[in-house]
């Protein structure tokens, strides 16, 4: 399997995102491509994105200014004045334009890709699915969580290249976005890890986010594959929708893929025995909970699409490393231990984590700093209120709430399940926190610290390893 190197010119670029080029001579070659004339590398084909809050034709003169081959625009005037020979592409909606593009060249790719949604999980699935085909073959992955209607177009731009496989995350606030996606990608195989509580705010329940997810299903063909998760029932109810082939994983014996004598080693990540068509072997994995060994069920299930053997992907397995903020475990100075899963939460994660965290019995003490999880709408307080009680169900020494009247919830809630009111403190900003862990942390302490991206705890990691790193 090849993947096929692409030579563009701005003749083939105009054609492929559906413009005119009225400027400029066609059988220049483009290099590369760039949004943001802040960033962007001389030669590179500048589009001038129009967003909520910003216009890219307002810097156009910029780019151009920076070594910019040429541009792609919307808005013919943004064009005057720019130097002779600079190529100008005309086209409708430069957001359009860049989807056809990224659709035009991953056909031309010859490439693989792999598209993974679900509630939880996407990016950790991509990174652990990426690690595992790199072992027989070459491969592209999104950067970071590039997943929506801009970023997972640009990522794809990068096929250009010539890697043989893509792993691609899809992501998604309203209905209509994971459709849109999948016409771009095209996948060849496509994931769903799980369905939850995530921007239920944008949803109202979360049987509709189960069906806005289930747009992961569309355009399904015979030779497709989908990767599903056999023990959630909102995914399977749906999966009989899929046209292609469906592969499940899960911890249940229905599951293709799955996992027996499950050993959970705490923060030292986890054992089992790995159970795949190809046969059984035994895993372990240095990530932390039984989210993470689903995760690198998922991927051991695109793996195996693609004729990766089960030895390697087990070895890579052992090899695996958590993303920044996503269930890093640092090991500080005096025996401190920070569970770092700051880059952003939902209820059914922290609930996960709050039971690593009460699992901790070697911990002098086991402290949960929790920040409000966002975008979760009318059910905001209950799912806190939810959360609050795992914590008490947990036995915790000390937990710490971060934000809003929702976080608040969360305390008054473990309290009420039997946490003493005197281990259960507020702070409004994770500036507050941190300065409070900074006095509350002592040696041989496990801390747990989560939020939502918009509350920012990585500022709580961030004092904790400024005062015992």
């Amino acid at each position: 399997m090849r993947g096929r190197n692409q030579v563009l010119t701005a003749a083939t670029v105009a054609s492929a995102a559906g413009g005119e080029l009225i400027a400029g001579d066609p059988a220049s070659l483009v290099s590369g491509f760039s949004i943001d004339s802040r960033t962007l590398a001389s030669g590179d084909l500048f589009l001038a994105i129009r967003g909520e809050r910003f216009d890219g034709h307002a810097f156009v003169g910029a780019a151009v200014e920076r070594g910019a081959s040429g541009i792609i625009i919307s808005d013919p005037p943004a064009a005057a004045g720019l130097p002779a020979g600079t190529g100008v592409i005309l086209v409708e909606d430069t957001v359009t334009a860049l989807q056809s593009l990224a659709r035009h060249i991953r056909r031309e790719s010859g490439a693989k890709v792999t598209a993974i949604t679900g509630s939880a999980g996407k990016t950790t699935t991509k990174e652990i699915a990426a690690a595992f085909l790199e072992q027989r073959h070459s491969v592209f992955r999104n950067r970071g969580n590039l997943n929506n209607h801009i970023g997972l177009p640009l990522s794809l731009l990068e096929l250009r290249h010539g890697p043989e496989m893509a792993v691609v995350e899809l992501g998604m606030n309203h209905v209509g976005e994971i459709s849109t996606l999948v016409r771009i990608a095209e996948p060849d195989v496509r994931v769903w890890t799980n369905v939850g509580p995530a921007h239920l705010e944008f949803f109202g329940s979360v049987e509709a986010i189960a069906d806005a997810k289930a747009e992961i299903l569309e355009g399904g063909q015979s030779d497709d594959v989908l990767v599903a998760n056999a023990d959630d029932p909102l995914v399977m109810e749906r999966v009989r929708q899929f046209g292609g082939r469906v592969v499940t994983f899960g911890l249940s014996d229905a599951a293709d893929v799955g996992a027996t004598r499950v050993q959970d080693l705490g923060l030292d990540g986890m054992e089992a025995t790995l159970r795949t068509p190809a046969g059984s072997e035994s895993l372990r994995s240095p990530l932390i909970g039984a989210a993470n060994l689903l995760n690198v069920l998922a991927a051991t299930a695109v793996a195996q699409q693609f004729d990766v053997p089960l030895h390697e992907i087990v070895a890579t397995a052992a090899t695996l490393r958590p993303m920044h903020h996503r269930g890093e475990v640092r090991r500080l100075a005096a025996g401190i231990t920070v569970i770092d899963d700051s880059y952003n939460s939902n209820p059914v994660a922290l609930e996960r984590l709050l039971q690593v965290l009460g699992a901790q019995r070697t911990a002098t003490r086991r402290i949960a700093i929790v920040g409000e999880m966002l975008e979760l709408g009318e059910a905001s307080i209950a799912l806190h209120e939810r959360c609050g009680r795992a914590a008490a169900a947990a036995r915790l020494d000390r937990l710490v709430t971060v934000g809003g009247e929702p976080a608040r919830a969360l305390g008054r809630a473990a309290v009420e399940a039997g946490m003493p009111q005197e281990t259960v403190t507020h702070s409004a900003t994770s500036n507050d926190a941190a300065e409070m862990a900074a006095r509350l942390v002592t040696s041989g302490d496990v801390v747990l610290v989560k939020g939502s991206r918009g509350i920012r705890t990585e500022n709580v990691v961030d004092r904790l390893m400024a005062e015992f790193g």
